[in-house]
């Protein structure tokens, strides 16, 4: 699960004021005084040909790092992990390379080991070795002819030296051509010259780093985020094994699937009912190579996954546009030939139920931006519209019930839609007429960018967070117990529910389809539940909730969840929290002699002084953003522990209860 860990203090504030600053201007540049429009004067009076700056290449990584990965929070972190990943799958897809080993590395450094064709150590004509050309210059790889690669993800030449560039060390190995080749660099500058350090009959390249404090915000690599995207990469490269090491804490996962998208699709649809079985389509045109995996399930949930060269294209592009193009003609089309008095049906009625991977090999991709969210091809719409299209097409004619059972679901799906929307109409009446919930302590402030809104486990934590709060921007709402299990549930049943009806009422912009961004009341939504098994649990529903029928605010970064301290630490007259065990182990190791510790099992073990000091005042407290990407991942636990299928749910539970830490009994 992607996460954003944020320190709400004035570090931060201060760090994104600095960071707002776009010119670059010397130190010693002089700022010449004008009351009237200091700024303008600032930038243009002492504006002159001594303040441009021409910086090198590592330089201009190290002074913009967000320009290359996106940012220096979590995410941007584990880019850098996944620049190295990428290029031993990028061997893999050459044909080169069958084995992948990624070890988190207890000095918090992380390495990436492949037995791929290895990175080529000759002299370049720059006058040094081709490696060190890779790993300190922007743009130069062997990403760019096709000759090496005919398929590629990554940064296209720019990854390993961006790498490189934000680490605070890096080393790397190369076995090839019978010989093993080391070099070691600081901060993007090597060290020492590449130099042959023994004889080998292996092929490969070992690469290991440790981020630079000095960039990023977070520099402790996430175990499950990493086993995520290996997993994925598992599924999308059939016959690769990738395997990952925590010398932390001991876990180590391995991932091989012979079976691909199609393993993938059973995966993602656990727990769900599936009308039929997994369908497989692929094919080749003009270059591309197009893989789908389909299969409909009898919920209301669309999940289709798209990737571009392994890159997860969140944002979709041509590839999405083709298969929905391609789906929905082949199913319309069917139903045209077979099903008397059949109407045309809308690619939303079709795709509801739909979980689906599409996947497309390009040899010379196109995305908006530097971190690829969108893929722009104008020729991969095209091909994954025939592809899908004529393969659909194909095996609805060979399963003909399966095809009426998948269309009648669709056509159910229509009649709800225009059901919803002649009562349109009635339902954005109600809305505006749901009072405020009697419960929801509110705040003072009216604009929503300033307004905060606790979602509180429990009545007597409430309390605590009313108490503790600051009135002008803070609102508590209460909620009693669990909420309505809404993977059993559909929306008008969710509306039943006292505890949904007072949160919906809360942020006021509706729900599901008729849900408006635009006027949500609070600008952060942040869930406060115990640190025990009852509140992860109801987390889960809570973020399950907000992903089905509220996605906009997951997508729009405005649900958080609360990190309140495990343990109160007194050290003579000083109190200190910690918000982990490892957290806590730090303490008992710099403190000597007696000391006093308090376990929080609840948010009501905190009176509001201490509820406001750790876990809701902004300059202490950490708060975790929800991205689309933790939604999903709790949609899928739930399904599998809360839904229908029982055997799925028993043997998950087999297969994680090794894993478990802590148990309430």
């Amino acid at each position: 699960m992607f996460i954003s860990m944020i320190f709400d203090g004035n570090k931060l504030r201060k760090f994104i004021y600095q960071s707002s600053i776009m010119p670059v201007m010397k130190k010693d540049a002089k700022v010449a005084k004008n009351p009237e429009n200091p700024i303008l004067d600032k930038f243009e009076s002492q504006y002159t040909a001594g303040d441009i700056e021409v910086l090198g290449d590592i330089e201009a990584v190290r002074r913009r790092p967000g320009m290359y990965i996106g940012g220096v929070g979590i995410r941007g972190l584990h880019h850098l992990l996944w620049e190295i990943v990428d290029n031993s799958i990028d061997e893999a897809l050459a044909g080169y390379c069958k084995n992948i080993k990624v070890v988190l590395h207890r000095d918090g450094s992380a390495s990436v080991e492949d037995d791929g064709r290895g990175i080529p150590t000759e002299m370049h004509e720059l006058g040094k070795s081709a490696l060190e050309v890779v790993l300190t210059k922007l743009h130069a790889g062997g990403k760019f002819d096709r000759k090496a690669y005919r398929v590629s993800g990554g940064l296209h030449g720019v990854g390993l030296s961006v790498v490189n560039a934000l680490s605070e060390w890096l080393e790397v190995r190369v076995w090839r051509g019978g010989k093993e080749y080391y070099q070691r660099y600081e901060r993007g500058k090597p060290i020492e010259p590449l130099k042959t350090v023994g004889e080998s009959d292996r092929t490969g390249t070992y690469i290991r780093f440790k981020p630079d404090e000095e960039i990023f915000e977070v520099t402790e690599f996430s175990f499950e985020i990493v086993s995520q995207r290996l997993r994925e990469l598992a599924y999308l490269n059939r016959g690769v094994k990738l395997e990952l090491y925590d010398e932390r804490t001991g876990d180590r996962k391995v991932y091989y699937h012979e079976d691909g998208i199609v393993g993938f699709v059973k995966k993602l649809n656990s727990g769900k009912p599936a009308i039929h079985d997994i369908i497989y389509l692929s094919g080749k045109k003009n270059g591309t190579i197009v893989e789908v995996a389909i299969q409909f399930t009898d919920t209301e949930i669309e999940r289709v996954l798209y990737f571009a060269n392994n890159i997860n294209t969140v944002e979709g592009g041509t590839h999405a546009a083709g298969f929905k193009a391609g789906l929905t003609r082949a199913i319309n089309e069917f139903g045209r030939k077979h099903m008397k008095k059949f109407k045309p049906l809308s690619g939303a009625d079709i795709r509801e139920g739909l979980t689906a991977v599409v996947s497309v090999k390009v040899p010379e991709p196109q995305f908006e931006g530097q971190t690829k969210t969108k893929l722009t091809n104008s020729e991969v719409r095209t091909a994954v519209d025939s592809v899908v299209y004529s393969g659909m097409l194909e095996w609805l004619e060979e399963h003909s019930s399966e095809a009426v059972r998948i269309i009648e679901k669709c056509i159910v799906a229509r009649k709800a839609r225009e059901a919803a929307r002649r009562a349109r109409e009635l339902v954005r009446k109600r809305r505006d007429s749901l009072t405020l919930p009697g419960k929801l302590a509110d705040c003072s402030s009216k604009k929503p960018e300033e307004r905060e809104l606790f979602i509180v486990e429990g009545e007597s934590a409430g309390g605590s967070a009313k108490q503790a709060r600051d009135r002008r921007f803070q609102a508590i709402l209460p909620i009693r117990g669990k909420i309505i299990n809404v993977e059993k549930s559909g929306m008008n049943k969710a509306m039943k529910n006292g505890e949904v009806k007072a949160i919906v009422a809360a942020i006021g912009a509706g729900i599901g389809k008729d849900f408006d961004i635009t006027r949500v009341r609070y600008r952060k939504i942040i869930i406060m539940t115990d640190a025990d098994v009852d509140g992860a649990h109801i987390r889960t529903l809570l973020l399950t909730f907000f992903y089905r029928y509220m996605k906009p605010l997951v997508e729009s970064g405005y649900l958080y969840i609360a990190q309140p301290p495990l343990y109160r630490i007194k050290k003579g007259k000083k109190i200190y929290y910690a918000y982990s065990d490892r957290e806590l182990e730090d303490y008992l190791n710099r403190f000597k002699g007696k000391i006093e510790i308090q376990r929080y099992k609840g948010l009501g073990e905190m009176n509001p002084e201490q509820l406001w000091e750790t876990t809701m005042n902004p300059e202490n407290r950490y708060l975790i953003q929800v991205t689309l990407e933790d939604a999903k991942k709790a949609d899928e636990l739930f399904s599998i522990l809360m839904g229908e299928d029982v055997e799925a749910r028993r043997k998950f539970i087999i297969e994680h209860s090794k894993e478990v830490r802590n148990l309430d009994i």
